[in-house]
């Protein structure tokens, strides 16, 4: 992920994306991802027992907080596989669970921010991230909200910006001297 030490983190869309695949399979909630130096710390609320999405059951189990350090070793196996499963065609284009799909535009636009490190919560599917940047004018902290529906709206635009831009029309022969 990092091309050399002390260097930014490289392509955080498809970073997020594999932890975001990792969140979905795990039933995780309301996360809170950090950067660290070494790869990635990853908290969540988990249901553990009792029926998951129902109102009201029997059994109404319990909400545990779950804390994950992911090294950049582990990032990079979630990564491939994440790849593989998009390359097997097992799976419709645009798909992947709920934080799959948010943390890849979240990380598309990380991407263009450049930044040392990053920190992001999420609650009802709304994210805050924060970004360490360093320009010109010295080192700071940006922040930046997406609402659930702007998120929506990301994931709804992607493929849009994969697409690879179309050439104006120009007759080559107008111009002609």
């Amino acid at each position: 992920m990092r091309i050399y030490e002390g260097s930014p983190r490289q392509d955080f869309e498809e970073v997020f994306r594999s932890i975001g695949a990792f969140i979905d399979s795990h039933g995780m909630r309301d996360i809170l991802l950090v950067e660290v130096p070494d790869g990635f710390i990853v908290q969540g609320l988990v249901s553990a027992g009792g029926a998951e999405n129902s109102a009201w059951s029997e059994s109404v189990g319990s909400i545990n907080k779950d804390t994950m350090h992911f090294l950049d070793d582990d990032i990079a196996k979630f990564m491939e596989e994440t790849a593989a499963r998009r390359a097997s065609g097992t799976e419709a284009s645009g798909s992947g669970g709920q934080y799959e799909r948010a943390l890849r535009v979240i990380g598309h636009w990380i991407d263009t921010q450049h930044p040392k490190d990053v920190f992001l919560f999420e609650q009802g599917g709304s994210y805050v991230v924060r970004l360490h940047v360093s320009r010109q004018a010295g080192s700071h902290h940006d922040l930046a909200e997406f609402t659930k529906d702007e998120i929506e709206q990301l994931v709804t635009d992607g493929p849009t910006l994969r697409e690879p831009p179309r050439p104006s029309a120009v007759s080559w022969g107008d111009n002609a001297s």
